[in-house]
């Protein structure tokens, strides 16, 4: 476990990092005593710097909810950031990547609260009565430090979270078999990844249930009117100046962005 001085330290290297569009060199290589608690606490310190510079908490994502994902870094559940109202961005919009090192994007569900959500014990059917709407989604990660990496870089990266496009058709949480979203993810108009939202924990708002659950372990839970992103149900798609994204959700509708 690291010091106070140590976690500040890391915190200001994932800061200059994102501004700069530099990567620093990995946290572990950094601070071999670095474990998955100073991740987290390293994660708080950056959100709260930018909190206090203005920035307004939106809600939560989850990433590593696929068992392949979670075993290439050697853990066993998902890891979790924040999602800041800086971060979010407008279906059509066209979006910079001046500052990004190695964007990618994801297909994934988005939930929108419309009760506020505390653990322990929230299940399932807590979280469908507390979603006011499931919307589709596209989130933008990107690595603020070196690649390779392992489960503690990521997790104090803000689980890699970068941006958050919300798009398509907003539906009540009831009205649809939320593990049968399905959806086709196309750059420049060929199919990249596609899948099936069942891919996330067998649903995706067991993964939502599960932020829950964790944040209550910090004295913490979910807000009434803040979106959670359930996590992916698609590999990872690289990104580069130029291209377009077309996430094609059937039913719920699609999202597109260009990136310049």
């Amino acid at each position: 476990m690291l010091n106070a001085t140590d976690r500040e330290r890391a915190a200001t290297l994932l800061i200059e990092a994102e501004r700069s569009g530099v990567p620093c060199q990995q946290l572990d290589r950094l601070f071999p005593d670095i474990d998955i608690a100073d991740s987290y606490a390293i994660q708080k310190r950056i959100i709260d710097d930018k909190l206090s510079r203005g920035a307004v908490l939106r809600g939560h994502k989850i990433g590593l909810t696929s068992k392949a994902m979670q075993s290439t870094v050697g853990i066993n559940e998902p890891d979790y950031g924040h999602l800041l109202d800086t971060m979010f961005y407008q279906d059509g919009e066209t979006i910079p990547t001046d500052t990004l090192i190695v964007p990618r994007v994801e297909m994934e569900l988005a939930f929108v609260l419309g009760k506020p959500l505390t653990g322990p014990n929230v299940s399932l059917f807590d979280v469908l009565d507390a979603t006011d709407y499931v919307v589709p989604a596209l989130e933008l990660i990107d690595g603020r430090s070196q690649y390779p990496r392992r489960i503690v870089d990521n997790i104090a990266d803000n689980a890699a979270c970068a941006g958050i496009v919300l798009g398509g058709s907003p539906v009540k949480p009831l009205d649809v078999d939320l593990r049968w979203v399905a959806g086709l993810l196309f750059k420049n108009g060929v199919i990249e990844e596609s899948g099936v939202s069942a891919a996330v924990l067998g649903h995706p708002g067991l993964a939502v249930a599960w932020l829950a659950n964790k944040l209550a372990q910090h004295d913490t839970g979910l807000q009434a009117g803040h979106i959670v992103l359930a996590g992916s149900f698609t590999r990872t798609v690289a990104v580069a100046r130029g291209d377009t994204l077309h996430a094609d959700y059937g039913p719920l509708g699609s999202i597109s962005v260009h990136f310049s």
